[in-house]
């Protein structure tokens, strides 16, 4: 529930699951909001970090403490809308200051009608989901908030918040896929036709392939596996998106993987191979979110500063080549902070995936690589067919 009201003077209130309160000034629309409270460390990007679909049903803290000083601009969206269910911040610019805006974060906030706060001590909170865990919040502002203030008033809205769904065992996919297919062509001369199942994927994912000579096919999530042999791939694409993979229906990639055609997952997609696999999946305490995480190749010991946004994991063997119904698989990224399978590669079949973000929005660059490497996969298979 939200109003058109402006925020500038409205006094807000973040309440956590497990009681802890924030006070702070609205950001953005004036209202209610609910979701998973969770903390990105990007110190840039936060465009791209709302239009996000993984976000979906999340109210993201930022921990660097300035943001909104570029604005907004119609280029950088990685969807046509902001994903996140709340935004906190500690210190909103007061004029954007950027040649690429278009008008400030709070503009664009309010205009989508997303719930945010701001004044709130970010460092405070980040440390306390990272003892405590992410989990449920709702940020309350102006009427929402109903004027009262207290433990008495705090507790009717902590009641609130425990009623909110949990992320476990959300299947949200289907909630922010396309609804009809498209295509993005190929820049320059087509090489390769790859149809792309959309489980929340964001904009310049198709983009990345069209520059390599892939015309990119995207199908709702709820397609079929006649739906995407229709468009006769030479490769699919399953793309990251928001909820718990466990939720999630495999019969498509099972027949992929059945059938030998190249594939490559990102993030979520990760987590189904995983799943198709055999392997099992987990949710991390807090999870990883920012365009700074440090990741291993482990099979050139590359070290890759990468894009993340994922609260689950793939439970799978570090140590060891696993047997699967599709021959051998193995770790073949890592995190580096916390040994979190960051990618898994079939030995005797063409797939492999990663658990972030490739595309580079809003960067780093160090994984383009990996669309290389699918690219590569696509050829060798069709000169074996040859």
């Amino acid at each position: 529930m939200t109003t058109s009201v402006r925020a500038a003077s409205a006094p807000a209130v973040l309440v956590l699951e497990d009681g802890r309160v924030f006070r702070g000034r609205a950001y953005g629309a004036v209202g209610e909001t609910f979701g998973e409270a969770v903390f990105s460390t990007g110190m840039t990007g936060y465009q791209e970090t709302l239009t996000d679909p993984s976000y979906h049903r999340q109210v993201v803290v930022m921990t660097a403490p300035h943001i909104g000083n570029t604005g907004v601009n119609d280029e950088d969206a990685e969807s046509g809308r902001i994903w996140v269910a709340g935004y906190v911040v500690r210190d909103p610019a007061r004029t954007p200051s950027n040649w690429r805006s278009q008008r400030s974060l709070d503009e664009e906030l309010t205009a989508q009608g997303v719930v945010g706060i701001s004044g709130v001590d970010t460092r405070a909170l980040t440390r306390h989901l990272r003892e405590r865990g992410a989990m449920r919040a709702g940020i309350f502002s102006g009427p929402a908030l109903g004027g009262a203030a207290g433990s008495a008033a705090d507790a009717q809205l902590l009641a609130r918040v425990r009623q909110a769904p949990e992320m476990t065992g959300a299947d949200l996919s289907a909630e922010v896929a396309t609804e009809q297919p498209y295509t993005v062509p190929a820049i320059g001369p087509k090489r390769f036709t790859v149809v792309a199942l959309d489980l929340g994927i964001k904009g310049m994912t198709p983009h990345r392939m069209a520059q390599r000579g892939i015309e990119v096919r995207v199908l709702p999530a709820t397609a079929t596996v006649e739906d995407v042999y229709a468009a006769g791939p030479d490769g699919v694409f399953l793309s990251n998106g928001p909820g718990d993979p466990a939720a999630t229906d495999l019969t498509v990639i099972r027949a992929v993987l059945d059938r030998g055609t190249p594939l490559f997952g990102i993030c979520f997609g990760n987590q189904l191979l995983g799943r198709a696999l055999g392997f099992g999946t987990y949710k991390l305490k807090y999870g990883h979110r920012g365009i700074n995480q440090p990741v291993q190749d482990r099979a050139t010991g590359k070290v890759e500063v990468t894009a993340h946004n994922h609260g689950f994991a793939v439970d799978a063997p570090l140590d060891r080549v696993s047997d699967t119904p599709y021959g051998r698989a193995e770790v073949s990224h890592v995190c580096l902070n916390d040994n979190v399978v960051e990618g898994l590669r079939l030995l005797d079949r063409p797939a492999f995936s990663v658990q972030y973000h490739p595309e580079a929005a809003a960067g780093p660059h160090d994984a383009a690589y990996l669309f290389d490497r699918f690219t590569t996969l696509m050829s060798d298979q069709g000169a074996q067919r040859a």
